[in-house]
């Protein structure tokens, strides 16, 4: 079964893919792996410039283990999560002394880094290095539960053992190939497959997918094809409060009191929370002087 949703979707990739900079022949396992923890809940287009910038201040692990941790956050911007930015400046630090700055080609290896579970270990193992494991992110789950399953959507927050087995079985059987069809399956369930409105006239598999074969079941007007989920307001909250805060820190060269996040947000109680949590999630350290600063920023006081 694999072979006959392969070769129509690899060649379909080969003429579709986005051209991407940790696509590209020459991208390094470390530049997969900075574009893995950037991609996760964050869309392309965000991530692209992010990515080029940090990849042009820090093209090794090496480079980036050098500097403050606070500077990883100040250069992560407002890509969101800015804990993975922390990760990712400890796993440098990790690939420095364990690995001589390289990154691990080895599956459990990569799961035992700062912030990398079983999706992230696998794609970067598959990606970077063309090994055969089935990479399953939200898209390629969506793909593969209407193609072979007949669903519209796999469900769960994490992939199911079912899930797993399938994807598994129709991985090619040469690791390269393998590795470029877990990649062009992931592209075809961002670009055509997609979860609010597939293009199923587009796609190089509709003639063999269950899903379209069963007349698109469970899906009503509207429907997205993926589990319902409340959508959460920004305003006001207190992620935009701590988003606010980080802001001030990264425009800072020098620590800033605490008057200087007042003048951005008026709920002291909400501020305070914000701070608290930051300093706990590791992302902001106050100092004795009462001031504040990004992580590593202490050397720096003047």
């Amino acid at each position: 079964m694999s072979t006959s949703f392969a070769e129509p979707v690899l060649a379909w990739y080969a003429r579709n893919a986005r051209d991407l900079p940790w696509r590209a022949p020459g991208a390094t396992p470390w530049a997969v792996l900075v574009s893995e923890i950037m991609l996760q809940q964050t869309p392309v287009a965000r991530v692209l410039p992010e990515y080029l910038g940090w990849m042009t201040r820090w093209p090794t692990p090496a480079a980036l283990a050098a500097e403050p941790a606070g500077e990883a956050i100040r250069q992560w911007g407002r890509l969101g999560y800015p804990r993975r930015a922390l990760r990712l400046h400890e796993t440098a630090t990790i690939l420095v002394a364990r690995y001589g700055g390289t990154v691990p080609a080895d599956l459990d290896a990569l799961r035992a880094l700062p912030g990398i579970g079983s999706y992230t270990a696998a794609a970067v193992a598959s990606f970077a290095f063309g090994q055969r494991h089935a990479v399953l992110d939200t898209n390629v789950r969506r793909v593969l539960a209407r193609l072979a399953a007949g669903q519209p959507w796999a469900g769960g927050s994490s992939a199911s053992v079912a899930e797993r087995r399938l994807a598994e079985s129709l991985l090619p059987a040469e690791p390269a190939v393998a590795a470029r069809w877990s990649v062009a399956v992931m592209e075809l369930g961002a670009l055509v497959c997609t979860a609010a409105s597939p293009r199923c006239g587009d796609c190089p598999v509709a003639r063999e997918c269950a899903w379209l074969a069963a007349g698109r079941p469970a899906e009503a007007p509207g429907a997205t094809g993926v589990a319902p989920r409340r959508t959460q307001k920004y305003e006001g909250t207190d992620r935009q409060c701590r988003g606010h805060v980080l802001t001030v820190l990264r425009a800072a060269n020098d620590p800033v009191r605490r008057a200087d996040f007042d003048a951005v947000w008026t709920g002291q109680a909400q501020l305070d929370r914000a701070l608290d949590g930051l300093v706990a999630d590791g992302l902001v350290d106050p100092l004795p002087d009462g001031r504040f600063a990004l992580p590593g920023g202490a050397p720096l006081l003047r």
